[in-house]
């Protein structure tokens, strides 16, 4: 028996080196970073120009629409504080738990609903539905269900970014090559070897397109969240902002809005980046 694992996994191996890309040489590290950065900078220099013409322009008063120069000086200010990294500590705990959940929920009702077409008949389309559905609309019912608590973002979240994981496995799945699955039947290959040498890393391309979908819905839900739900003692980013809101303190709100915008670039970097290199690995992208 484990000369037989043995040669299944060489030829599962052998196969993976037929399919995949060959390894490249990389260029130089330095001009690929900034070929990929300027035009980031570039975008980042006009909206900082647009946005200091309207001030200029004086189409609303200062007070309500500060210069960039103001803004970044109060948020420099308030990111030395250690409340506020207690705030990005509260929000990015809620973020990564009910993305984590999503993510184990949403893969378990995916690999279902792929294999059994029943299941498939009885809800792929509520999966569609819960996806395109704004999560602000499960508020109400999550506050009646959870009161104000942790339990009621937690709710949301998971509703908002669970249907994109399910839908990201499915089309994953559904779109594994018939000729793979004929060369895994020949190699012997069933129940949780076929998921775990053949279906999986097939799917994973998708999959993943899935994942960074469903940050981007988790991220919004939470966000939504942390406005509408306040829970005591509980200073988030979103409490936060709510109360530069509440004391007309426009540079400020702005600055938590510049916060929160950074932190979904970077995670959405951090995607885009195993995306890539899965892509490049499977020969879907140049070197």
């Amino acid at each position: 028996m484990p000369t037989d694992t043995a040669t299944e996994s060489a030829e599962v191996a052998g196969l993976d080196a037929l399919e995949l890309q060959p390894q490249r040489q990389k260029g130089n590290l330095g001009k690929r970073i900034w070929s990929s950065a300027w035009p980031k900078f570039l975008a980042i220099a006009i909206v900082l120009l647009v946005w200091q013409i309207t001030v200029w322009s004086e189409w609303k008063p200062i007070y309500v629409l500060p210069s960039p120069a103001t803004v970044f000086t109060d948020l420099g200010n308030v990111i030395a504080t250690a409340d506020f990294w207690d705030g990005v500590r509260v929000t990015m705990t809620r973020a990564f738990t009910g993305f984590l959940l999503a993510v184990l929920i949403g893969t378990v009702i995916g690999a279902l609903v792929s294999q059994f077409a029943p299941l498939r008949a009885a809800i792929g389309s509520l999966i569609t539905g819960l996806q395109t559905m704004p999560s602000i609309m499960w508020f109400p019912l999550a506050i009646l269900l959870f009161q104000l608590s942790e339990s009621a973002i937690l709710f949301v979240v998971v509703l908002g970014a669970a249907p994109s994981v399910a839908n990201g496995l499915i089309s994953g799945i559904d779109y594994v090559p018939r000729t793979w699955l004929r060369v895994g039947q020949v190699l012997g290959m069933r129940g949780v070897s076929k998921y775990r040498h053949l279906i999986l890393p097939a799917s994973l391309p998708s999959f993943i397109s899935g994942l960074k979908q469903g940050w981007a819905f988790s991220w919004r839900s939470l966000m939504a969240g942390e406005l509408l739900v306040i829970v005591p003692g509980a200073l988030s980013i979103g409490v936060r902002m709510q109360q530069a809101r509440d004391l007309t303190d426009s540079s400020l709100v702005i600055s938590y809005i510049i916060v929160v915008l950074v932190i979904g670039i970077l995670i959405d970097v951090l995607f885009n980046t195993a995306d890539n290199a899965l892509r490049r690995r499977w020969g879907l992208l140049g070197s």
